[in-house]
């Protein structure tokens, strides 16, 4: 009980400072974009964003998960900071040095030889991004939730507050001062410059944990942590072409090449309908991969995780029906512009979902240290999703980035599930899963066959269903008020027995 309490709890503060900024972003600035800016500028937007996440993986290199395993294996915690930290800012820096010297064919290469500015913007954006990606790992394995919060909240209000300055105020101001703040030619590019003076921000204020720096070099923990991460460095990036490359595959294989931007920009706009999802799997893996490598040499370590991905599973169906029958709400969020894309919402949530659950079984892998498997489950990944994205989208658009997503993920989740139960075994309780996601799969369908002209009674009749759901988990968990009141009150009596 105290496991999971504890990742429910670091779950709600770390969800603060994952949630808060998504949500702000996602609501401010996603509308904001859409309202204001064409189809192409978003894909523009969406296009670099996709190079930051490539590189902020292949630059990172794993080394977050190898500060967490090495860090629960030694009393040396501040040794181990050290030397992982000189990986990040040695190939931070090497990187940053090569932008800037091959800037000019860069931009040349990938489209954009009047706009090489963007280039070294976003490269600034990724080497800052890189050196406070230790800083911020360490406050969460201390336990320091709370801190971690309030930076990750501060560096998105100072985003929000430059990208509304810059493409509302200034933009439409009769204020000389302001106007001149505005410029034409830069447009699109303010957003990746407010960006950056929020990332510069987050690095000012780690910088301090970054000075104490005190590097005693040990090459076998050097050579160890690095063999560590080379498997996860190939996991992660192979998880980012899944995640990010369907839409720089309809970029160069949309014709006419002149609407490539255009479907980029509504592909990615509804996509980001599906948010809640991401946010609430990212918010989980930030609470609960430090405390399972923290309790996994706990005896009742393999029950905890079968039961947490239960529960995981169960908040994710919630969240798909939460969006999916209420899409006529949640398309608000997009320009008008944009919504001829709802159709691929519900694919993308469902993929979303498997690649939830793939993280939660990615656990074996990590504590066997056999890295490796995870490294192979994820190369057939992106086998997978080069192959459909370079099939499917010249024929049927966009919709194919999206079917190449839920395919890609499904795949991945069934290997580990198969492999991992062969090196440490965990007894999921996958038929309640199952029961559970054909349910939830059911409502929706019920949703869609009844549906009503009347906005606000296909509204209510939606989340009318959506109680069903949670009434059926609840039946089905056999749960009840006096059980839990039971529970609660043999927990009292122990405590005051001990």
């Amino acid at each position: 009980m105290k496991v999971y309490k504890e990742i429910a709890s670091h779950t709600l503060i770390y969800g603060l400072g994952t949630i808060i900024p998504r949500i702000l972003n996602y609501g401010i600035l996603t509308p904001l974009y859409t309202y204001n800016l064409a189809e192409s500028s978003f894909g523009t937007i969406t296009e670099m964003y996709s190079y930051v996440a490539f590189l902020m993986v292949i630059l990172t290199f794993g080394i977050e998960t190898a500060f967490f395993r090495y860090s629960s294996k030694s009393d040396e915690k501040s040794k181990i900071f050290n030397h992982a930290f000189t990986i990040l800012l040695v190939s931070s820096s090497f990187f940053l040095l090569s932008i800037i010297f091959f800037n000019s064919q860069i931009a040349s290469i990938i489209g954009y030889s009047n706009q090489e500015y963007l280039i070294i913007v976003v490269a600034l954006i990724v080497y800052f991004d890189v050196l406070v990606t230790l800083p911020l790992a360490k406050l969460r394995l201390e336990g320091k939730a709370i801190q971690f919060t309030i930076i990750r909240v501060s560096n998105i209000l100072i985003n929000i507050i430059l990208n509304v300055l810059f493409f509302i105020i200034c933009k439409n101001s009769n204020i000389n001062w302001l106007a001149n703040l505005y410029n034409e030619n830069i447009g699109v590019g303010y957003a990746f410059i407010s960006n950056l003076i929020a990332t510069i921000f987050n690095f000012l204020v780690l910088l301090p944990a970054i000075v104490k720096l005190r590097f005693n070099f040990d090459k076998r923990l050097f050579k160890e942590m690095l063999w560590y991460c080379l498997p996860l460095v190939l996991v992660g990036l192979s998880g980012i072409i899944n995640e990010v490359s369907d839409k720089l595959f309809i970029k160069y294989l949309t014709l006419p090449r002149e609407n490539a931007l255009k479907e980029v920009g509504i592909y990615s706009a509804n996509y980001k309908l599906a948010i809640l999802m991401t946010l609430f799997i990212q918010v989980f893996r930030y609470a609960a991969e430090p405390l399972f490598f923290k309790y996994s040499t706990s005896s009742d370590a393999k029950d905890i995780y079968s039961k947490v991905m239960t529960w995981f599973v169960i908040f994710c169906l919630v969240i798909f029906l939460f969006v999916t029958l209420n899409i006529s709400i949640f398309q608000f969020f997009i320009g008008e512009n944009y919504r001829s894309g709802l159709f691929i919402v519900p694919i993308v949530l469902i993929a979303n979902i498997f690649l939830g659950i793939y993280y939660n079984l990615s656990i074996w892998y990590k504590l066997s240290d056999k890295t490796n498997y995870g490294a192979f489950i994820s190369i057939i990944g992106v086998i997978i999703t080069i192959v459909l994205n370079i099939v499917l989208i010249p024929k049927i658009g966009y919709l194919g980035g999206a079917i190449a997503t839920i395919v890609c993920y499904f795949i991945m989740m069934v290997l580990s599930l198969l492999i991992g139960q062969k090196y440490y075994r965990i007894e999921y309780e996958t038929k309640n899963i199952l029961v559970y996601f054909l349910f939830a799969l059911l409502i929706y369908y019920i949703n869609n066959v009844f549906a009503i002209d009347n906005q606000e009674i296909n509204i209510i009749k939606g989340n009318i269903l959506i109680l069903l759901f949670i009434v059926f988990i609840v039946w089905h968990k056999r749960i009840s008020v006096s059980e839990l009141k039971n529970s609660l009150l043999k927990r009292k009596i122990l405590n005051n027995e001990n």
